[in-house]
Formats: structure tokens, sequence, C-alpha cells
């Protein structure tokens, strides 16, 4: 029902209009009355209506200068004029300030009835766009993120001019103008994960992700985005005297919505150093995958800074063999990195792995236990992926193991080579593990398109994996989005049956997964760019 309120003087009109119209029948609600605007206002503020019934002449004020406040302060307000003159100039001025329809008394019943119709359609018809839109802009969420995604990638990578830069944000509608940014990185993995390729996900950690999302939402200043499947970036842009303040208040966020899920999840946050430039943010990018990287040398410390990192340099630790803490050299650290590490934080990690150990690398003893720790761990773990030992190392590993054993400096590319092996056979083998997730995922698309509940967690649960996980294999091997894939199927249906066949276009909504015809037009036409029946005629 829709909300009607009628001002008018003249109380044996008022009470006509009031009892002898049929507001019900006619779709509206009748809320109030009132002898003039100056009374008709706050009643208005409070009720707000959808339709406004008032009289010009009106003592106090007249019903122009209340339409004119009206549509003001309630846009979407529609508005009938009644009145005894039929002057140009009052018509004249009802069209300024928005009034819908000019009604000359005495008003007939008829009249009334027709206008009110009318508006009810007008109303109805533009509230149902509204939610179409609406429910278009959530469907395509997703290609927007890719597409954010996809364009930060290029300014971190430094391939994007400034002048670039900023058109590409504009066609993304990013604000990315400011005197000062800064970088944090957000690792989000599961807790105690198998070592096996993961596919699913603690519920914990899409609690977390959502949180995150909403506060950073609310905040101009920070704009978030998934960089990979268990990686995420706030990119921090203000002026330069609040960037600390920006900065704390990220951090002190994060910390709080993800100690909240500490049992389920792993997770550490490193934040780089701020820059005053575009074209610096790709240095920005560098340094926090560097500090990110020092996260597997203290599990405990969930917060990283450019300070973390530096305690990893050369000559900040043991001075000797027997001063070495054994916590430096546990195997879960290794494990860890062949878990989540990534290729761009090798080098990082071996320096810092073994900078706190450096003067220990002297003891040819020691020398050949880290070796061998690093050595046996990195076989144990590919071995649990089902990666052979003679497929991860090198022909002539037992002659470098040899080399690395008489000279120290050595040890170093020894590691990194062994890490670079391992993690391009990890890839390739979670490469492998999307590729069949994906077969299962587009041949239970292809069977399923045509029913309106199919959503991409729908496909992920029917295949067993998490809804987070088929998103990100989804849109990297197919470089496009779940719902652009699914839309353009539909749509290709949809122009094949309504050229090659005499369905009614409500009918081939349904036959392609849309219940309600409406807005499988309103569909059909943003991605095709005509509506159904003009693509029918063969336009």
């Amino acid at each position: 029902m829709l909300k009607v309120f009628l001002v008018e003087d003249e109380s044996i009109v008022r009470e006509g209009l009031k009892k002898n119209i049929p507001w019900q029948k006619y779709g509206y609600q009748f809320m109030g009355e009132a002898s003039d605007g100056e009374m008709a206002l706050p009643m208005i503020r409070k009720i707000r209506p959808d339709v406004l019934i008032t009289d010009i002449k009106m003592p106090f004020m007249d019903g122009l200068a209340l339409s004119q406040i009206v549509t003001q302060e309630i846009p979407d307000i529609r508005i009938i004029i009644i009145s005894g003159y039929d002057e140009f100039e009052y018509a004249q001025r009802a069209i300024r300030v928005g009034v819908e329809q000019y009604l000359l008394k005495p008003i007939t019943r008829g009249a009334l009835r027709k206008v009110l119709l009318e508006i009810r359609e007008k109303i109805e018809t533009e509230k149902e766009q509204k939610n179409y839109l609406e429910t278009f802009q959530n469907e395509m969420k997703e290609y927007e993120d890719y597409s954010r995604r996809s364009f930060l990638e290029k300014v971190f990578g430094g391939v994007l001019s400034v002048q670039q830069i900023y058109e590409e944000a504009a066609k993304l509608s990013l604000e990315l103008d400011a005197p000062c940014y800064n970088l944090v990185l957000l690792s989000l993995q599961a807790k105690h994960r198998n070592p096996e390729i993961a596919v699913s996900e603690p519920e914990g950690i899409n609690r977390v992700r959502e949180a995150l999302l909403r506060f950073f939402m609310r905040f101009p200043e920070y704009l978030a985005f998934r960089w990979n499947i268990s990686l995420y970036g706030i990119l921090i842009k203000g002026e330069t005297e609040r960037m600390e303040e920006l900065e704390q208040r990220c951090i002190a966020n994060i910390e709080k919505i993800c100690k909240e899920e500490e049992f389920s999840m792993e997770w550490y946050a490193a934040i780089g150093r701020p820059v005053e430039r575009l074209s610096l943010l790709p240095e920005c990018y560098t340094k926090v995958n560097h500090i990110l990287a020092h996260r597997f040398f203290n599990p405990q410390q969930h917060i990283l800074t450019e300070k973390d990192a530096v305690e990893f340099l050369p000559g900040k630790d043991t001075k000797s063999f027997e001063s070495v803490d054994s916590a430096k050299v546990n195997p879960e650290i290794i494990q860890g990195f062949l878990r989540e590490g990534k290729q761009e934080e090798i080098e990082d990690f071996v320096n810092g792995y073994l900078a706190g150990v450096k003067d220990a690398l002297e003891s040819r003893l020691f020398r050949d236990y880290l070796l061998l720790n690093v050595r046996f761990t990195t076989v144990n773990y590919m071995e649990m992926l089902g990666i052979s030992k003679e497929e991860l190392l090198a022909e002539d590993d037992n002659e470098k193991v040899r080399e690395v054993s008489v000279n120290s400096r050595d040890i170093y590319d020894y590691i990194q080579e062994l890490l670079e092996r391992a993690l391009i056979l990890r890839d390739r083998e979670s490469e492998n593990q999307g590729k069949k997730v994906l077969k299962k995922g587009l041949e239970y698309i292809e069977e399923n398109f045509s029913e309106d509940t199919l959503s991409l967690n729908s496909v992920a649960g029917a295949i067993g994996v998490s809804g987070n996980y088929f998103s990100s294999v989804f849109s990297q091997e197919m470089q496009m989005t779940f719902i652009e894939y699914v839309t353009k199927k539909r749509m290709d249906k949809a122009k094949k049956l309504l050229r090659q066949s005499e369905m009614h276009s409500g009918d081939i909504a349904s036959e392609v997964g849309y219940k309600d015809p409406h807005y499988f037009s309103f569909v059909f036409k943003k991605t095709v760019g005509c509506t159904p029946r003009e693509y029918r005629n063969g336009k």
C-alpha cells in the first residue's frame, strides 16, 4: 500500500475526498489530513507519504510553497495539486517545483482514480527497476572485486603510469587521490591444516573476512581487497599528519576482529612504511612483502612491522654454536613456509632464517645438522603432498650437499634453490587440484544453470569445496567471475531461444534460470544492449 496525505482548507472538500474515495481499492492507505501547509508540514515529515494531495490557495502556507519544501526533503514524493484556478501561471509554477499532476475543482471520483492509478503504476515500476538494479549490482559485486584486484596487481606491480592509475581508478569509481599512502597485508589461514591442498576453510575465517570488510567500508581512508585465496590487503590513504592514527586504527581493528577466531585460524598482519606518491606504491608493496615473510619465525607475533624484519638482519643474534636458540631451527618454521610461503618471499625467508644463526654456521657440525634438517623436512612435507623425493631433489643434490658441508657460503643458495623447487611443485599440485575442482564446477554449472537457485556457494557445496576457494580458482583460471560466466551462458541460451523458437519471453526467462521474467528482461537489456523483444525482431 502506498501512503497518501491530504491538505485542503475547505473542510467539505477535504471530508468528501477522505470518505468518498475507496483508497485501499486503489492501492493506497489514507495516512492523514491538514487544513493548511503550515499544519501539514510537520505531519508530512513524520509520516513521509508516497503521495501528497494539496490545494494551491490556503492560508498561512499555500500548496506551492509546501510542495517546494516537501520535494526538497522527500525527493521521491509524488504531488497532486488540486485548484479552482485554471491559470497558466499556477500550472507553470507547479511544474517548476516538481508537481506530478494538476487537477481542477470540482474533483470527480473518476478523474482522481485515473491519476491515482497512473501514479501507483509509475511508483511500482520505478521501485521494481530500482530493486532489479540493486539485485544486478549485488550479483556483479564479485566482478567488481575481481576488477579491483586486477587493477591493484598492476598498481603494486609498477606496470601502470600515474596517469594510467588515475584513469583506471576512475573507471572502477575508486578514489585514490591522497597526500600519503601505506599498505597492510593480512594473511588468514586455517589453523593446524593438513599439508594436503586445502579446498575448505573454517566458518570462522568467513566471519572474520565479512567483519573486516564491514569495518573498512565505513571509512573512505581504507581500500580493502583480496589479493589471493588467503592474503588480503588494505590500502591506507589520507593526510600525512593523520597516517599514524589511520594505521593504528586499522591494525587495532584487525587484531580485535581476528582474535575472536584465533582458535580456528592463523593470522598475521604486516604494515609498511608510508609513501607520499602513487608511483612509490610498488616500493611500499615490496617492503610489506619482505616484512610479512618474517611471520614464520615467531608464530606468536601477529602484527609485523619494519622493526621486526630488521631484528633478523645478520649480526643481530647468536655468537656461537652453543648459544643457538633451538626454536630458530624448529622444523615447523620450514613446514609453515612450505605450506603458506610464496615464490617472491623465498629470498627474504632464507635470509631471515639463516640470519639468526649466522655465526653458528661457521661450525661444520651445526651446518650439516641445519642442512639435513631443512632437507628432510622439505622431503617429508612434499611426500605428504604425493610428490616423490626424486621429483623434488636435483640430480646432483648429493654433490651439492657435500659442497655446502665444506663451504658455509653455499648454504644460502642451496636452501633457496630447494625451496624454489618445492614451491613450484606445490603450486603445480595446487593448480592441478584447482583444475580438477574447476572441471567439476563447470560440469555442475552446465547441468544446472537453468535453475534459479544456482549460486557460487551452491556449486561449491555440491563439489565439496569452500565458496572462497572456488571463487578464487574460478576467476584465476577462467579470467572472469562466476556470475559473469553464468550470466553469459544464460543470455546465450536466451538469445538462441528468442531467434529459434516461438516461446514467450516469460517462458524463456524460466528456461534460462530467472524466476522473475521482468528481472530477466532487465538483465538481458543490461548485458545484450536491447530488450528481448527487440532482439527477437532482429535488432
